[in-house]
């Protein structure tokens, strides 16, 4: 019966909850749970909540029975500019300087645990994995600036809005057992859910291998599958350890999008992993530090350079143009402090390489996830009937990368920074 009721728990949450419409270290999110937000997203070695299933499996059977529910408004401020635009000679009117449209976006995120017994849980996470998202209003550049009698156009000279809007769904069913008292191991199936769609990009259509599945198609859907494993260990009374990796996970392809991305239509989900430590430095305050590595390079719609095109490769053949992203080193540090039996205070610090280099801004106009620092706080506060009632909030500061356009000549800039605030509640029972 246990069994059946936390299956139909993962059914209602996986169909409910929509992905994240765009994130932070490249486009995972800064950190899951909201708990781990305000902690700069360490969370590999804690075991305050259920999702285990994003951060590190072995943590759920140290967890106890809960359920998470909590929502985050989540504001990425994108733009993008071109100065001294030189396609064919001196031309101006090819330059722009412009912001992305489409700011605020609801994040969800949902997880449960349930101990079978002292050794034992079982549990289910399900998270927005990340995105990315732009919209661009069209008509930025004059006619005829595309070509002879083309209308005004947009700022990669294709027509009405520019932009992208990928977003993405885990569910990840949860066991997770003691090896010893103190140890732990978990493993987290990965349900994969993503949907896909790009508008504007009418100018690259002659690039492409399958010219009809560039750009306009509205949304294409794609599952797939993953598996995320964990470790846990309480090494001294103040000292916790704990690791975890999940595999690329295996997508189907967006067959709408074949003659834009990579392997026709490929975008795979990268392989990941994190290792971390959880200080007790007093009995009142928890000091948590995250190492994670998001190796983009294994996923060829993501990491091929930009360049390609150049040298012949069309879109959407294995070889064919990427983003250009580059692998990700992301160090997370996190502060909690019991200010009394009532309420618990958190601050952390978030900083991950910029996968974007200036030869690929280009591509990533419309996926610039540039940004790299991360200052977050947030607060608990305990209910008296024993649940809790989070709160956290993340600053990402600006940052922009530069470069030579590839197709416009001149020089392109991609802008970004964000702001989130969620708030979450947690049954205890």
């Amino acid at each position: 019966m246990k069994l059946k009721k936390l299956i139909g728990l993962m059914a209602v949450a996986g169909f409910a909850l929509p992905g994240a419409a765009m994130a932070t270290n490249g486009y995972f999110s800064s950190g899951y749970g909201m708990k781990a937000n305000g902690m700069g997203g360490a969370a590999t070695a804690m075991a305050d909540d259920a999702f285990g299933g994003a951060n590190n499996p072995a943590s759920m059977v140290f967890a106890g029975d809960q359920l998470n529910l909590g929502v985050s408004l989540f504001s990425p401020k994108r733009s993008a500019s071109r100065i001294n635009s030189s396609f064919g000679g001196p031309d101006p009117g090819r330059n722009f300087s412009q912001d992305s449209d489409s700011n605020y976006f609801p994040v969800p995120e949902f997880g449960y645990n349930k101990m079978l017994n002292p050794n034992m849980s079982l549990g289910v996470t399900v998270y927005g994995n990340g995105g990315m998202n732009t919209d661009y209003a069209g008509a930025v550049i004059p006619a005829n600036y595309c070509g002879a009698g083309a209308p005004a156009s947009n700022a990669l000279c294709g027509q009405g809005r520019l932009g992208v809007d990928l977003m993405q769904l885990i569910v990840a069913p949860t066991v997770a057992f003691k090896i010893a008292p103190n140890h732990s191991i978990g493993i987290s199936p990965l349900i994969g859910y993503q949907t896909f769609k790009a508008d504007g990009l009418q100018a690259f259509i002659p690039y492409s291998s399958s010219k009809g599945d560039v750009t306009n198609r509205g949304y294409d859907h794609a599952f797939g599958y993953g598996l995320r494993v964990g470790y846990m260990g309480k090494i001294t009374p103040t000292i916790t350890i704990g690791a975890a990796y999940a595999t690329k996970m295996n997508m189907q392809k967006f067959d709408r999008y074949k003659g834009l991305f990579a392997d026709q239509g490929g975008f795979d989900l990268p392989e990941n992993y994190n290792l971390g430590i959880a200080f007790q430095a007093t009995p009142e305050l928890t000091l948590a530090l995250d190492y994670q590595r998001i190796n983009y390079s294994g996923v060829n719609s993501i990491a091929n350079p930009g360049k390609n095109l150049l040298l012949g490769n069309a879109l959407g053949a294995s070889n064919g143009p990427g983003f250009g992203w580059q692998d990700v080193d992301v160090w997370k540090l996190g502060a909690a402090y019991q200010y009394n039996k009532q309420w618990t205070l958190r601050a952390g610090y978030n900083h991950g390489d910029n996968p974007i280099q200036a030869s690929d801004v280009t591509f990533n106009i419309i996926a610039p996830g540039v940004v790299k620092d991360h200052a977050t706080l947030g607060v608990t506060y305990l209910t008296n009937s024993g649940d809790e009632l989070t709160v956290s909030y993340m600053h990402a500061f600006e940052n922009s990368v530069s470069g030579p356009s590839l197709v416009m000549g001149g020089t392109e800039t991609i802008k970004m920074y964000q702001n989130s605030i969620g708030i979450a509640y947690a049954w205890k029972m």
